[in-house]
């Protein structure tokens, strides 16, 4: 079957920038989340966790992997490290999230909160580059074109799509329900967890309910 509306594939690549902001303490880091750039916050929690998505242990954003690395302090890295960036739909909203988290910390633990730390945290922040790589108007034309999709690629499709949609879901389930009216499908996709999967056994799954939905 032709889809009305072809899923068009992209890649993207990032310029990472030193933005010239850097915390030595804990009430620092709370005051450069507060004031840093989208871009910023971005490239240290989504872009933290397509740079590990090999890991499927261990924190996912660069901020929780500071606190326990710097600041020896597990408790709070883990607080920070449970944030679902899946379930985030936008850049403020992740931001408002570790704040509260720091906010809370720094309040109850004046002290710990005002000690130098090992190193500083660098804040960096990303500048996005995307590139088309072709379309797909059948299923099996997806299918053939997902399987050999680079990790860019599965990226900006699979994980900082949710911001893009400002849907709690991912370009591939969107295009699945919403063009095609494969809703089994789409949701069937949008619960493979990334925390758990490699960007490549991710694509790899999805790959496969795509077969089974052709009837390979």
């Amino acid at each position: 079957m032709r889809a009305s509306q072809a899923f068009e594939f992209v890649t993207a690549s990032y310029l990472v920038q030193i933005s010239g902001r850097d915390a030595g303490t804990l009430v620092e880091l709370q005051q450069g989340i507060e004031s840093c750039s989208d871009a910023s916050v971005f490239y240290h929690t989504f872009q933290s966790l397509a740079r590990h998505h090999f890991l499927n242990e261990g924190f996912s954003n660069d901020f929780a992997q500071w606190v326990l690395g710097s600041c020896n302090r597990p408790a709070l890295a883990e607080a920070l490290a449970s944030l679902d960036l899946c379930e985030s739909v936008s850049v403020a909203e992740i931001r408002a999230r570790l704040l509260q988290i720091l906010d809370g910390y720094c309040w109850a633990n004046p002290r710990e909160a005002a000690q130098r730390t090992f190193e500083k945290f660098y804040f960096c922040e990303t500048v996005e580059e995307q590139v088309p790589l072709g379309s797909a108007w059948t299923l099996e034309e997806f299918r053939d074109r997902l399987a050999e999709l680079p990790h860019a690629s599965m990226q900006f499709h699979f994980l900082t799509s949710r911001l893009r949609l400002q849907l709690r879901t991912n370009d591939f389930s969107h295009w699945f329900q919403d063009v095609l009216g494969l809703q089994s499908l789409a949701r069937s996709v949008n619960r493979i967890d990334i925390y758990t999967n490699t960007l490549d056994s991710a694509r790899d799954r999805i790959v496969e309910l795509v077969d089974r939905e052709m009837g390979r």
